[in-house]
């Protein structure tokens, strides 16, 4: 099955995440099938926040992948239809 979920990257105390589709079995920071954007959640312009490509999201999500809650949460707030 497949999940499109975040993999934390960055140093103590200060957090970046990527967002990625990958396989449910695969570790948190394992190995990636696609990567679809990013989330910096200690950026100060709320613009540059979170970077998705929405195309490839939509095409994702229409081969009938989940989200995780978090990126769910997100995708939402981008207007991105999500169906778990």
């Amino acid at each position: 099955m497949i999940k499109i979920r975040m993999k934390r990257l960055g140093r103590t105390h200060r957090p970046f995440y990527r967002i990625n589709v990958m396989d449910t079995h695969t570790p948190r920071d394992g190995r990636v099938i696609e990567e679809l954007g990013h989330y910096d959640p200690i950026e100060p312009d709320e613009t540059k926040q979170i970077v998705l490509k929405e195309d490839r999201i939509k095409y994702w999500l229409e081969k009938g992948a989940t989200t995780s809650e978090t990126v769910g949460d997100i995708l939402k707030k981008r207007g991105i239809q999500v169906k778990n």
